[in-house]
């Protein structure tokens, strides 16, 4: 396979029609090396549009978003080199790549500690010496090491918890996959800036359809049998 031939197809076919038009984000993934954040029997599929399965023996099997899903979420956060970053869900550490090469720190919280220390190993690779992971329930967010100008979800939730919103800075974005098949819709959330710890300084708008693999640790809503 021609990596770079793959690499252009996958930007110019799937993300740039996708309306992933910022030239930065464009210009990442093409240097930020796919690839290098699967392990070698999947590498051929890293530049395909679906997500990829993460090999793990700590808990059920995790996906990698779809290259366009990560690339239209990194656009839609707008992340700036002083701006703070929690992850949730680090799986190959791929996105968390993305995200350390336009913030100032991030942190990845990843519940399965074998892809935390596959995460871990591919960053360390990459040279992304702002990144952290950590093995943990990333379901409650990190109080302690906030709050965050950006927080992402990388996977699908039921309902985003309040706990994760309130980690938000004034002016801080978060950004998910939102609801329950068939449908899943990814939402912005917005702290206003003179919000503080106000609830109802909240916004939120929905981005565009989408489907992915859902997160460990977030609780699903009751279903009832009658």
């Amino acid at each position: 396979m021609d990596i770079e031939h793959a690499r252009f197809n996958m930007i110019e076919q799937q993300i740039r029609p996708w309306d992933v038009l910022d030239a930065e984000v464009l210009s990442l993934l093409a240097v930020v090396r796919r690839e290098d954040f699967l392990p070698p029997a999947a590498r051929a599929m890293a530049f395909v549009d679906t997500e990829v399965v993460l090999p793990t023996a700590t808990g059920p099997a995790q996906s990698m978003l779809a290259p366009k899903v990560e690339a239209r979420l990194l656009q839609e956060l707008d992340v700036g080199k002083h701006e703070r970053v929690l992850e949730i869900g680090a799986g190959s550490g791929f996105m968390a790549a993305l995200l350390g090469h336009r913030a100032q720190q991030v942190l990845s919280l990843e519940i399965d500690a074998d892809l935390a220390a596959f995460a871990s190993a591919n960053l360390r690779r990459s040279g992304a010496a702002n990144v952290t992971v950590r093995c943990a329930d990333g379901s409650k967010g990190s109080p302690g090491d906030g709050p965050f100008d950006v927080i992402v979800l990388s996977g699908s939730v039921p309902q985003v918890p309040q706990v994760l919103l309130d980690q938000l800075k004034p002016g801080g974005r978060l950004v998910a996959v939102v609801g329950q098949l068939p449908i899943m819709q990814a939402v912005l959330y917005t702290r206003s800036l003179t919000g503080g710890g106000d609830r109802s300084a909240i916004s939120s708008v929905e981005l565009f359809d989408t489907v992915a693999p859902r997160l460990r640790g977030f609780d699903e809503p009751s279903r009832f049998n009658f």
